[in-house]
């Protein structure tokens, strides 16, 4: 019932469903810019920048994980999972686990130092399945970002520098 394989252009518009999905269960329901033109430009091709995995139940994208390549100047080649999304409906059926197996075997063949990710402190099962994989939870580490207009705010501040 469970098949997980690498995401074809076909799968993007369902991709990106589940992402919105994602998105409002991290309470951020109007956070999502990216459209399916893009993941299709930049999932796809001779170079693309990520790896998309989809997990079918009975034949429906139901769950994906995307992850891309990193470089840490510590450790060397690693992978980031970006996001390991299951639908509502279907967690606890296994799928998030297969995908999570999928990333990592993946990982494995990449002959990567690590494979990192964030996960949101309130999302208690997340870190419970995470720990009972193995995984180590940073807890000492905050997360920081620059979102696009923070960054064109900085860049025009410091065009004179």
């Amino acid at each position: 019932m469970i098949q997980v394989r690498e995401a074809i252009i076909e799968d993007y518009p369902r991709v990106l469903e589940l992402i919105h999905e994602l998105a409002t269960f991290e309470k951020e329901p109007d956070a999502v810019q990216v459209n399916v033109e893009e993941l299709i430009k930049h999932g796809s091709g001779d170079h693309p920048l990520f790896k998309c995995f989809v997990g079918l139940y009975k034949e429906r994208i139901e769950g994906i994980a995307l992850c891309y390549p990193r470089f840490s100047t510590w450790k060397g080649k690693t992978i980031h999972l970006e996001d390991l999304i299951v639908t509502q409906e279907m967690r606890g059926v296994g799928l998030g686990k297969a995908l999570y197996n999928q990333v990592m075997n993946y990982a494995f063949e990449q002959q990567v130092k690590r494979v990192e990710w964030v996960v949101l402190d309130w999302n208690t099962s997340a870190i419970e399945f995470y720990k009972n994989t193995g995984a180590t939870i940073l807890e000492d580490w905050n997360l920081a970002q620059m979102d696009e207009e923070s960054l064109k705010k900085y860049v025009l501040r410091n065009e004179s520098i």
